[in-house]
């Protein structure tokens, strides 16, 4: 006669397998999201987890509250914590523009952060009954989180003033800026290690201290040029955020989710830096974005202009088009007439492609998302690496509102900033077009010698006005 140890179902046995399911829901979102034929089922696989999640959270609380006054005060901290989060999620994803997803996104990590750290100094504040060895571990748990959270914090809200333009995107270079780095990592392991043998809260209050100097450093260290990845690196750290939250609450989602996020932010920042030729230590440690002294003051002669007409029937004329966008197509909303444009090039027998840089805009995948919303077929949305090779036989491209991906000097100019960052090879083209407001340099604050080329034009204005221009010389 075989016994029975499976035993009855638990509030956190039945919360774990819930647990679990969302988690799976995670892994299924982000395999979706890699792809633009599976993105939407990507997004409602990611949605359904987190409400998953959510509910089997509440409904635990629910158990523990009912007969203890602790349970209940638990229960209406967590229904004032989602009435309140998620009215503001839903004002601001109403409110919020394309061109402003890339600071929101940053703005959201640096809650993350904090939230890391709120939860250490908690950890803290109310140790569990533990043996001496489980104990030594909780208290490296408790300060490697609140240092990762503090500097998630920090960077995030210094990225999210630089995108958002109430802050200089120039990096800020403070002497021995390498040595302050390398300064708050061995005070943070020497902190550790010191805080792992007396836990005393005058050494967490120098560590969270140190690291919100940190986080603040490294990232305003960091030019607009290297923006891009300093938002999906930021998106890892707020992974291993939670996910050291995780741990000091003892929740298996919270790891999860926070070793999926991290893991993923870093290996999307890894792939970035090969794309603009950087080393992946040097730009998360600030060392890229430093404007070289020469070249600044180059001459490059007389730029020339073309009207709306004019662009009109040298397209009527060309036998292929490539448009290469950039995040000045996202300031002025003109995917919409682009897409447009584009349907009406198809339709006299014209050959149009994309050229997406990886880093164009500020935000990776930032033009394949606008375009997809202008519902551009897939097909003709080409990487950088898929279209260089065919600029050389190009009647024309037309670049809107992009600047530093199709800049000549990352790969004629030593001297230049951006330097070996490969980039879209325009001026190979036949003719290129440049739809700008000004002859204002880039993010990152480099002259572009293209709109002086010989094969180069200037179409000033708002891009969006300007394409309706076109459409209407059609």
């Amino acid at each position: 006669m075989s016994e029975n140890v499976s035993g009855p179902l638990t509030a956190e046995s039945i919360a774990g397998a819930a647990y679990i399911v969302a988690a799976l829901l995670f892994i299924l979102s982000l395999a979706g999201l890699s792809r633009h034929e599976k993105a939407r089922s990507g997004v409602i696989y990611g949605i359904t987890g987190m409400v998953i999640a959510l509910a089997a959270t509440t409904w635990l609380t629910l158990q523990g509250a009912w007969g203890t006054g602790h349970g209940l005060t638990g229960l209406a901290l967590l229904a004032g914590a989602v009435l309140v989060g998620g009215a503001i999620g839903l004002w601001r994803a109403r409110v919020v523009e394309m061109t402003g997803m890339p600071e929101l996104i940053a703005l959201l990590h640096s809650f993350v952060g904090l939230a890391a750290v709120l939860v250490g100094w908690n950890g803290h504040l109310e140790v569990p009954a533990l043996s001496a060895d489980l104990m030594a571990v909780h208290h490296a748990e408790v300060f490697i989180g609140v240092f990762i959270g503090a500097v998630t914090f920090t960077g995030s809200i210094v990225a999210f003033l630089k995108l958002s333009a109430r802050m200089k995107s120039s990096p800020l270079t403070l002497p021995g800026k390498n040595a302050i780095n390398l300064g708050a990592l061995a005070a943070f392991i020497a902190l550790t290690v010191w805080y792992v043998n007396d836990s005393q809260l005058w050494l967490l209050i120098i560590v969270t201290v140190l690291a919100l100097g940190l986080g603040w450093h490294l990232v305003a260290s960091i030019g607009g040029g290297d923006m891009p990845v300093v938002v999906s690196m930021l998106n890892s750290y707020s992974g291993w955020a939670a996910a050291a939250a995780g741990f000091l609450l003892n929740n298996d989602l919270l790891i999860i989710t926070g070793a999926l996020v991290g893991s993923s932010g870093a290996y999307l920042s890894y792939i970035m830096c090969k794309a603009m030729n950087r080393s992946f230590i040097s730009v998360i440690a600030g060392g890229f974005g430093i404007a070289a002294p020469s070249g600044a003051d180059t001459e490059y002669g007389e730029h020339r202009e073309i009207t709306a007409q004019a662009t009109a029937e040298m397209l009527s004329n060309a036998t292929s088009v490539v448009i290469t966008p950039g995040y000045g197509m996202a300031v002025a909303q003109a995917q919409y007439p682009v897409a447009e444009l584009v349907h009406q090039l198809r339709e006299r027998g014209v050959n149009v492609r994309f050229g997406i840089h990886p880093v164009a805009g500020r935000l990776p995948g930032h033009m394949n998302v606008l375009l997809a919303e202008a519902k551009v077929p897939y097909d003709i949305v080409l990487e950088m690496d898929e279209i260089n090779e065919d600029l050389d036989g190009t009647s024309v491209v037309l670049v809107i509102g992009a600047n530093d991906t199709v800049n000549p000097s990352a790969a004629e100019d030593p001297s230049s900033p951006i330097a070996g960052m490969p980039v879209l090879r325009v001026w190979e083209a036949d003719n290129v077009v440049v739809f700008k407001r000004s002859m204002a340099a880039g993010y990152a604050g480099v002259q572009n010698p293209l709109f002086f080329r010989e094969n180069s034009q200037m179409l000033f204005g708002d891009a969006k006005q300007r394409v309706e221009d076109i459409l209407r010389a059609f």
